[in-house]
């Protein structure tokens, strides 16, 4: 189920990329071109653990070249213009003397390469490159993801939503966190005993405590979201449903089966965020959103649950972190 959701937005993103590119390059508005050899960079780099860098950062209007990674010895061409002369254009350049023993490789970015597969090509200054392995396109790089970890998928996901996603819409992030809140709260959680009691503490002490560091970046991001969490929390709870303890009791329930697995907090802390989008889109009363939302709106209940203390170990002698509005809030319930 969340390979094929990572999938899917991967896949979309990619092409509609790739479409861009070519449409906007018939007229002549090549912004996306420039904007892409450091996109392509940083996705190769996920792809193919590459460490390739724009080399028009370090020297500009280099010729025949794009992105190099010195340490592994790759040089990359990323143009939107795959055919036989623009890669025989590139083998030609002077540059290629100053990298004796690179591998070269080509990524056409807006067009199919699969009849470049198949072609020779002139390669006077002799440099390692096979076309049936060394040409790219859109389709071969999405074969990559398929073959990718889940927990690489994801980490791609990620780059690209930073990259590619849209800007995030307070209202409807509002609207949909209301409407999986009602989701969760009719869960049921019988089998699981929970303490009605929230707790506060200084989140990067358990982090750390819990060997999470790789997760901090995904924790500040939807922490900024705990305040508007705990108003619409809030605001369930004087209509007498207590939805907050259901939804927190929904998310532990997620952590606890997760317990006796022998995986990485890291791993543990995504597979609770995966199997909560789970149990939201398995529910009868769910009501389809793109996954990019589904998605946020769980990470931002659980990294809300991560500090309420309701997941993973708390660190011995913590320090309360209470703002007034948390303060305010264990008042109202108590």
């Amino acid at each position: 189920m969340n390979r094929s959701n990572y999938f899917n937005y991967i896949e979309e993103k990619l092409n509609i990329l790739s479409y861009r590119i070519k449409s906007r390059g018939k007229i002549n508005l090549l912004d996306l071109n420039i904007y892409s050899e450091t996109f392509f960079a940083e996705l190769m780099n996920h792809l193919l653990g590459y460490e390739l860098k724009n080399i028009n950062v370090i020297k500009q209007n280099t010729e025949g070249i794009d992105l190099v990674d010195d340490k592994n010895k790759v040089i990359v061409q990323v143009s939107a213009t795959s055919t036989k002369q623009k890669i025989e254009n590139s083998l030609a350049k002077k540059i290629f003397e100053d990298y004796t023993g690179f591998k070269f490789k080509f990524i056409a970015i807006s067009g199919d390469a699969d009849k470049l597969r198949a072609q020779t090509f002139a390669n006077p200054y002799k440099v390692t490159f096979s076309p049936l392995s060394d040409i790219y396109d859109i389709k071969s790089l999405l074969n990559i993801v398929l073959t990718m970890q889940i927990s690489a998928q994801r980490r791609l996901y990620e780059f690209l939503k930073d990259e590619l996603g849209s800007p995030v819409d307070i209202v409807k992030v509002d609207s949909n966190l209301a409407s999986i809140i009602n989701i969760l709260s009719q869960e049921d959680l019988s089998g699981i005993s929970d303490s009605p009691e929230i707790n506060s503490f200084e989140i990067l002490r358990k982090i750390e405590f819990n060997d999470l560091l790789t997760v901090q970046p995904t924790i500040d991001d939807y922490k900024i979201y705990y305040t508007r969490l705990e108003e619409k929390y809030r605001e369930f709870d004087r209509q007498g449903a207590n939805k907050s303890l259901s939804v927190l009791a929904a998310i532990r329930k997620q952590y606890v089966k997760l317990l006796g697995k022998n995986i990485e907090p890291y791993e543990m802390f995504f597979s609770i965020i995966d199997n909560l989008i789970e149990v939201i889109m398995d529910s009868k009363n769910y009501v389809e959103i793109p996954y990019e939302e589904l998605e946020m709106c769980a990470s931002i209940l659980v990294v809300d649950a991560f500090i309420r203390c309701k997941i993973f170990k708390n660190p011995e002698g913590y320090n309360h972190v209470a703002t007034w509005q948390y303060t305010s809030w264990i008042e109202y319930i108590l």
